[in-house]
């Protein structure tokens, strides 16, 4: 049987090039995932206002695969925004033995962005307070929080952008669910602890399989992290394999506990802080969030709406419409007059 092929445009020496259907597939697929990722990053930023006019964002890379995507992401929304905002790359050179300290200066010079190496011995640091074979996360975090909180007021950055996606978003919340005792995430948009610097992240929407393909397609120059990744008691990486198997199991799990992260009712929690239980008295105004304690809850077995809100897929691999997403991620407060807030979603086919 011949095989399906279709000529592409010949290259410079005029030599006949042709795909095969499993490479234009492949190409079609490759499209709408820097498509997809364009989108939902866009969303995030929009959503949360995390970029403005004259900002100068700090992108935190680490060698890995997000905050390569990171990067790479906002520095094609930097041409295409109606605002404009200045980009520098940050490393934080922590010294461990054998980091190929070349690889990152090499592509950021290729790229052509503003970039600093900040190099600071942190890893003899963590490895003499902390045992051998304890988890070495903590520590090195906060070490590696307070140099970079440093270097963006040197550097005059207004935001800090960190390579954290859907899925280490949902890992915070289990982490602190299940051994905090507390329903805590991991917000797209935060002040630091220290007061001075906002913290986004606008990778939020973007699951990680979707990244993982994108570093791939993008053929990024890779760092593995020794000094901790390859600790296997962390629970965090037990929180991971625990969504990726929901992900194989029940593909709208993690889509829909992400969506409820956007839609919290005080009232149906337990905490005084968020809800004045203790001077409740009855309104005789009809409530629909109030108790409905003699009904049983039923939840419907079809495609839920926080999936389609949180950017799910439908069966076909594409993007859940965009009305449907829009209901559940809608500020609840317009901005004000005059502010200018940042809108990279793709114009609705309405031809807004």
């Amino acid at each position: 049987m011949s095989q399906d092929t279709s000529p592409l445009p010949a290259s410079e020496t005029d030599t006949p090039v042709f795909a095969t259907k499993a490479e234009r597939k492949q190409r079609v697929n490759d499209n709408k995932l820097s498509k997809r990722i364009m989108r939902e990053v866009g969303r995030a930023i929009g959503d949360f206002n995390m970029i403005e006019d004259g900002d100068k964002i700090m992108v935190c890379l680490s060698g890995g695969k997000d905050s390569y995507g990171l990067l790479d992401v906002l520095m094609t929304m930097q041409k295409r925004a109606p605002i404009k905002f200045d980009i520098v790359a940050v490393n934080l050179d922590q010294k461990q033995p054998g980091f190929p300290d070349h690889i990152l200066p090499e592509y950021l010079e290729k790229l052509g962005v503003p970039y600093h190496i900040e190099t600071q011995d942190t890893y003899s640091v963590v490895t003499r307070v902390i045992a051998e074979g304890k988890t070495m996360c903590s520590l090195c975090s906060r070490l590696r929080r307070g140099i970079l909180y440093r270097v963006a007021k040197e550097l005059g950055a207004t935001k800090i952008a960190l390579g954290h996606h859907r899925d280490d978003i949902l890992a915070t919340f289990f982490l602190n669910l299940f051994y905090g005792g507390r329903m805590k995430g991991m917000p797209p948009k935060l002040m630091s602890d220290n007061g001075e610097h906002i913290v986004i992240r606008p990778l939020a929407y973007v699951p990680e399989k979707d990244l993982i393909a994108y570093a791939k397609l993008k053929e990024f120059p890779i760092i593995p992290c020794n000094l901790c990744g390859s600790q296997e008691n962390l629970k965090r990486q037990e929180i991971n394999r625990m969504i990726a198997e929901w992900d194989k199991k029940y593909p709208y799990r993690s889509w829909n506990v992400f969506g409820a992260l956007t839609r919290v009712v005080p009232s149906h929690l337990m905490d005084p802080k968020l809800h004045n239980f203790a001077d409740m008295k009855v309104t005789g105004q009809a409530d629909p969030e109030g108790d409905k304690g003699f009904d049983q809850d039923y939840f419907d077995d079809h495609l839920p709406e926080s999936l389609l809100a949180a950017g799910g897929l439908d069966e076909e691999g594409e993007a859940a419409s965009s009305a449907a997403r829009q209901d559940a991620f809608t500020p609840a407060q317009a901005a004000a007059p005059g502010e200018q807030q940042i809108v990279f979603m793709s114009k609705r086919r309405s031809g807004q």
